[in-house]
């Protein structure tokens, strides 16, 4: 247990002395710490709930020809699991790429927000932890979506709906993300929701429909499927998504940020009427709703210009995810599968 409070002690260390770093070598910093987490979640052994899965996978995968692989229902895993086999790799090589990819994301969103070690720190109980090393495929989803949210911030579509696209390659669902594209422009906004929605249609056709009866099928009707602790983490984004509306000016300035920013607060509070319908699928979609938490949280300190104040929130941040890993590390139903942590290069 002891390297997951490693990740989280790293950006707490990052997040009490900024201030004492120039830019750069902060920057530097950062990104070498996001490297190291990227070699911790990639060359996990045994580790994670859907491990025994991946395996498998990575044999049929390597078994396919080329027009079966970019045919598959993820092309973009598959093409990988692939072609690591095809150079002699294995699972793992597949794993770390995939954590490459992850931490690519999540690093260049981080720096894309005012503090962040701040966004680091929120992100490690959860998205690192649970979703890095728990559901490979669809933390690069994740991790392309973020990589995407850093040029939508900046009002530059064409980038975002690319990294998504990119992310529905390996996990089909990120497609859904597409259309937030068209809605958070602030310019040309008949043109660009025009084409937005042309790119959608099209990556849903190709990536998302030949699946759709299953998904529907095993998420949706199938009642025996129940995802544990779905309204814990829907409430997770549901509280800075409240916090972000009534405090929608103070958080941003800029109006594309700000119209970005409430079209996720609106799905976080969508998801939570759908929890007992449908946990596992409103569960896996809120999972690309998580940089919400790392936006609010990382800019509450810049709602108060005193230093008593900001250190108080910092603190608030701090102890508040402190608890959420100690709690889901010790008592979640799923924590044998996490702990103890297995790394590679030491495993038999």
């Amino acid at each position: 247990m002891l390297i997951y409070w490693l990740m989280f002690w790293f950006p707490f260390i990052g997040t009490i002395t900024p201030r004492k770093m120039v830019g750069t070598q902060s920057a530097v910093i950062f990104i070498l710490v996001c490297a190291a987490f990227a070699i911790v979640i990639g060359l996990r052994d045994a580790v994670g709930g859907d491990w025994p899965n991946y395996l498998p996978m990575f044999n049929y995968y390597s078994t396919e020809n080329f027009t079966e692989i970019l045919d598959s229902t993820d092309p973009g895993y598959a093409l990988l699991n692939w072609s690591v086999e095809r150079v002699g790799g294995g699972i793992y090589a597949v794993n770390l790429a995939c954590a490459v990819l992850m931490m690519l994301g999540v690093c260049r969103f981080c720096l894309s927000l005012p503090d962040p070690w701040l966004a680091l720190l929120v992100a490690v109980p959860y998205m690192l932890i649970v979703v890095g090393m728990g559901y490979t495929r669809q933390a690069v989803a994740l991790g392309a979506v973020m990589y995407g949210l850093a040029y939508l911030g900046q009002g530059r579509t064409l980038p975002f709906v690319l990294c998504v696209v990119f992310g529905g390659t390996f996990h089909h669902s990120a497609v859904l993300l597409v259309p937030v594209a068209g809605l958070a422009t602030s310019k040309n906004r008949i043109w660009t929701a025009t084409w937005v929605a042309l790119a959608f249609a099209a990556a849903y056709f190709v990536l998302l429909q030949p699946e759709s009866e299953n998904l529907w099928k095993n998420y949706v009707t199938d009642q025996g499927t129940f995802s544990s602790g779905a309204v814990q983490r829907a409430l997770m984004n549901a509280v800075p998504a409240v916090l972000l509306l009534v405090l929608r000016k103070r958080f941003a300035q800029e109006l594309q940020v700000r119209r970005l920013w409430i079209i996720f607060c609106w799905l976080a509070l969508a998801c939570l009427p759908f929890i007992s319908l449908a946990s596992t699928a409103v569960d896996r979609m809120g999972l690309y709703l998580l940089p919400l938490q790392l936006f609010v949280f990382s800019r509450m300190p810049d709602l108060t210009k005193q230093v008593v104040g900001r250190t108080a929130i910092v603190a608030g941040v701090v102890a508040y995810y402190g608890i959420v890993q100690y709690v889901w590390l010790n008592y979640a139903v799923m924590r044998n599968f996490w702990v103890p942590y297995g790394f590679m290069p030491f495993s038999d």
